[in-house]
């Protein structure tokens, strides 16, 4: 298997960090309506854990399919959008089947990556008006 990527690292840690904080105040929301108890930390985890697996390995998976004929990175970009969305799904059945969780402090999270990504251009369209380097 090949070396990770700088970029897939740099984006993954990045993304990972804002799963941080949005469980944080997640977390927090919790705590300030009552309704916070363990089942909100290990769901929190497996939904964090679940998105946070998914980003990674669709750089993974980008950077793999980047030095790939066509018809072949088609295929293993389809394969691993399938196999992704069943880990997904099998952490909400996790999520929602098993009372250590609780279900929307298991659902929540897997949102969380979106926030990041869809910020990005902003940012960095922002960057590029001030001067900034765009990292």
């Amino acid at each position: 298997m090949s070396k990770v990527s700088p970029a897939v690292r740099r984006e993954s840690l990045r993304v990972g960090l804002w799963i941080a904080g949005l469980s944080l105040l997640m977390q927090l929301t919790f705590l300030l309506l009552g309704r916070w108890d363990a089942t909100v930390v290990w769901g929190n985890l497996l939904g964090a854990c679940a998105a946070w697996a998914n980003f990674f390995l669709m750089g993974l998976t980008v950077q793999k399919a980047l030095g790939m004929e066509e018809k072949n990175r088609a295929n293993l970009v389809r394969l691993s959008q399938t196999l992704r969305l069943l880990m997904q799904g099998g952490a909400l059945v996790l999520g929602f089947t098993l009372s250590c969780f609780h279900p929307l402090a298991a659902v929540l999270p897997l949102f969380f990556p979106q926030l990041p990504i869809r910020l990005r251009p902003i940012v960095d369209r922002k960057k590029d008006m001030t001067g900034g380097d765009g990292q």
